[in-house]
C-alpha cells in the first residue's frame, strides 16, 4: 500500500506516533488478542488499552470485533494493514492510500452540553476555573454557562444529550458506543456509594449499572487545583454499546435491548439520557466527568456503526 506523506493521512500518521500504540501492532502481527490480553502484556490498565485501540481503529491500523468470552463479549483486535510505503514526492501514478470505506462516525458531546434535565440536591455544575451557580440549587442547570461545564453531580433525577443522526436515508444502525467517566454521587465523596445509574436511548431504558462510590480520597489526575479536597474527584471509564445482539457495559452483557429496539428514525436525532431513580434499591446518585475533570481526557464519546 502506497501512503502519500500530506495532511490528509494525519489521523494515521498521529495513531504511529505513541511507543504503547507500537508495541500494540507488534503484539498484533503474531496473533489477535482483546483488550485484556493486550493490558496483561503491556502491563497497563484496560482503560488504556481502549483509548489507545479507539485511536489505532479510528486511523484504519487494526480492526476490532465483539467475539464471546469466558466473561460476556471481549473486543477481539486484528491489524487491518500489512505494509505501507510512505511517498514523499508526488506519485503520477494510482497507488495512492484510500482511507478505509466509511462505515462509521464519531461524535464528542462536552458534559455540560445537555438539552434537557431534572435533578435534586445534592448537585452542581463546574467549569475548569470555577462552579458554575451555587451548590445544590438545581435552578443553576438553565444557567447559560451550563454548556461549559466540565463536572456535573445531583443525588437524583437525569440529564439528556442529543446525538447528532447523520445516517443518509434509510442505512441501519449497527451499534451505539458511548464512552464516558461517570461514578456516584455522595454528599462530599464516599468511596462505598453504590448508585444504581439507569442509561436510556431514545426513552427506552437500554440497561442498569450500579456504581461501586463517590471517588474522593485520590485527586484526580485532570482536576483542576483550585477545586477542594474533600469532594469527588474522579470517576471510573465506562463503556455503554448497544447492538444487534444486546447490550453491553465493558463487554459484559446487562440487557436484551437492541439496537433494533431503539426506534432510531432518519434525520431524527438520538436521545441519550442519563439517570438515578429515588425509588432505585441503590439511590447514590451521578457524578460526570469531562476531559478537564477527573482521570481521562475525553468528553462523552459517541461513535455509530451503520
Amino acid at each position: 500500500m502506497d501512503l502519500q506523506v500530506n495532511e490528509r493521512n494525519l489521523p494515521l500518521f498521529e495513531a504511529l506516533a505513541s511507543q504503547t500504540r507500537i508495541k500494540m501492532i507488534e503484539l498484533l502481527r503474531y496473533e489477535n488478542l482483546n483488550i485484556k490480553e493486550m493490558s496483561l502484556k503491556l502491563g497497563i490498565s484496560s482503560a488504556i488499552v481502549t483509548k489507545h485501540v479507539h485511536q489505532l481503529e479510528e486511523a484504519g491500523v487494526i480492526t476490532t470485533q465483539l467475539m464471546a468470552g469466558k466473561r460476556g463479549m471481549q473486543k477481539q483486535c486484528s491489524l487491518r494493514l500489512d505494509r505501507v510505503t510512505l511517498l514523499f514526492k508526488p506519485d503520477n501514478g494510482s497507488g495512492e492510500w484510500q482511507p478505509p470505506a466509511q462505515d462509521h462516525y464519531t461524535v464528542s458531546i462536552p458534559v455540560g452540553q445537555y438539552s434537557a434535565y431534572q435533578v435534586k440536591p445534592t448537585c452542581g455544575l463546574a467549569s475548569g476555573n470555577k462552579l458554575i451557580g451555587m451548590r445544590d440549587d438545581p435552578r443553576y442547570f438553565a444557567e447559560p454557562e451550563h454548556v461549559k461545564a466540565q463536572h456535573l453531580w445531583f443525588a437524583s433525577g437525569y440529564v439528556e444529550y442529543r446525538i447528532p443522526n447523520y445516517l443518509a436515508g434509510k442505512l441501519p444502525v449497527k451499534s451505539i458506543r458511548i464512552s464516558l467517566e461517570i461514578c456516584s454521587e455522595a454528599p462530599g465523596y464516599e468511596e462505598n456509594w453504590p448508585s444504581d445509574i439507569t442509561f436510556y436511548v431514545n426513552d427506552t431504558a437500554v440497561c442498569n449499572w450500579t456504581s461501586p462510590g463517590d471517588f474522593g480520597s485520590v485527586r484526580g489526575k485532570l482536576t483542576p487545583a483550585w477545586w477542594e479536597p474533600g469532594s469527588t474527584q474522579h470517576g471510573l471509564l465506562k463503556t455503554l454499546l448497544v447492538t444487534t445482539d444486546g447490550t453491553f457495559m465493558d463487554g459484559i452483557q446487562l440487557s436484551p435491548v437492541t439496537v433494533q429496539d431503539l426506534a432510531i428514525a432518519p434525520a431524527e436525532e438520538i436521545r441519550f439520557r442519563i439517570g438515578s431513580c429515588e425509588d432505585a434499591k441503590h439511590p447514590g446518585g451521578v457524578s460526570l466527568f469531562g476531559r478537564q475533570f477527573g482521570n481521562y481526557e475525553q468528553d462523552i464519546e459517541v461513535k455509530i456503526t451503520y
